[in-house]
């Protein structure tokens, strides 16, 4: 393959499309999930193995993302890429022929590990071809394509789910059409490497160790992405709940309504688009704001309009900040070191999904209820915006050299 090719929007939008995947494992189900219930009602425990259909890929991605990365700096991205999509495909639509929910639950361990290796090396990928305002708005589009697509999956999952629980299986054979455009327009990336410098740039293996690896500030990120994510999902996870609360008991409306509070996210994702240069600490301060004061009206809302508001703004800050700490990390990363480097800032992302569901019950059950939990989470985003003030130096510092060691302010 030629090193001098030069990707376009079609190698953007083919590496863009699989960050769907992580998003169908859940949301496709999430309508069928009642008739797996139903299924499975004689096993034993099938109340707790059941659910675990749809949580055990995100558990996955928590676990096997930096191994991901690493396979793909050590043996190459696209390649490793093709594989993954077709492992995907075979084990995603597994269930609509198996019987026993002990092998569903097997090949769902397979789905979280083809997915892991589809969301790290598309994202690395997209790190390789692009530079400077290009990659930040590929990154960028990922968080809005994936919000986007969530509320796609959950209604195609519902009209499936109307054919029988093991219909909607099926779309996951969509992989093969996304391996298609990767296959059309996307190449090993080496010669963008010749960008960052390095061994792979000479022509030489990739580096199989961790030299030259910034851990310092990648560590610095990492911890703000859990923190952060756990936010992030929090309205994701539990507006249809504090919806009840409120009274709203219809789950087609609960869903109409959270729909319409998760158009902040890619609103967020949109505004950060145009203002994505500014300082990296001003705009963490800034969605930690909008996080806090979303928090602080769901949780103080007597109405449902009033709890939406809440909702959107918080949305809309969720949207600005998955970007941000994206951009902000795989600026930072060299060519070979990028794989494990995006590999680790997903295990983080996924280690911050799975643990918000966890806080919020634990602020629940001290507070009072789901309402006072969203006003402690309120506290909880003050928290770390006061922290981000305070390390404010620190963070700028971390912000200003891209891999090349260029002065570029914020992002890569």
């Amino acid at each position: 393959m030629r090193q001098n090719r030069n990707p376009g929007a079609m190698t953007g939008i083919a590496l863009l499309l699989p960050i769907t995947l992580s998003t169908m494992a859940i949301v496709l189900l999430a309508p069928v999930l009642p008739g797996i219930l139903a299924e499975f009602s004689g096993v034993p425990g099938h109340e707790y193995w059941v659910p675990m259909i749809l949580t055990i890929p995100a558990l996955c991605i928590a676990l096997f993302s930096t191994l991901a990365g690493l396979l793909g700096d050590v043996f190459g991205r696209r390649r490793l890429l093709v594989a993954s999509f077709v492992i995907y495909a075979i084990v995603g639509v597994a269930p609509v022929f198996l019987r026993d929910l002990g092998a569903i639950l097997v090949s769902r361990v397979g789905v979280g590990i083809a997915e892991a290796l589809i969301m790290v090396l598309s994202t690395t990928m997209i790190g390789d071809y692009f530079h400077g305002a290009a990659r930040d708005k590929w990154l960028a589009a990922q968080t809005a394509f994936a919000s986007v697509s969530a509320l796609l999956f959950f209604n195609i999952g519902g009209q499936l789910g109307n054919f029988g629980w093991r219909t909607p299986f099926w779309v996951y054979l969509s992989a093969l059409l996304m391996l298609a455009l990767v296959l059309c327009f996307t190449w090993e990336p080496k010669a963008a490497a010749a960008q960052d410098g390095g061994a792979a740039a000479a022509g030489q293996a990739p580096a199989r160790g961790w030299a030259g690896f910034p851990w310092a500030r990648m560590l610095l990120i990492l911890a703000i992405t859990v923190y952060g994510a756990i936010f992030f999902y929090t309205v994701q996870i539990q507006a249809s709940a504090g919806l009840a609360v409120l009274g709203v008991t219809n789950p087609a409306r609960a869903g109409f309504l959270t729909s319409i509070a998760s158009i902040g996210v890619p609103l967020g994702t949109f505004i950060y688009s145009r203002i994505g240069r500014w300082p990296v600490q001003r705009l963490l301060v800034i969605e930690f704001g909008f996080l806090a004061v979303g928090f602080l009206l769901m949780g103080r809302a007597e109405t449902t309009g009033a709890f939406v508001v809440g909702c959107f703004i918080n949305q809309l800050g969720a949207g600005l900040l998955l970007p941000t700490l994206l951009v902000w990390a795989m600026s930072l990363l060299a060519f070979e070191v990028r794989g494990r480097g995006a590999g680790m800032w997903q295990s983080a992302f996924a280690l911050g999904q799975f643990l918000s569901p966890v806080v919020v019950t634990f602020a629940a059950t001290h507070a009072g209820g789901l309402q006072n939990a969203f006003a402690v989470m309120s506290g909880g985003a003050v928290a770390g915006l006061v922290v981000l003030l305070l390390c404010a130096s620190r963070i700028a510092r971390v912000g200003d050299i891209d891999e090349a060691g260029l002065k570029v302010g914020v992002h890569g």
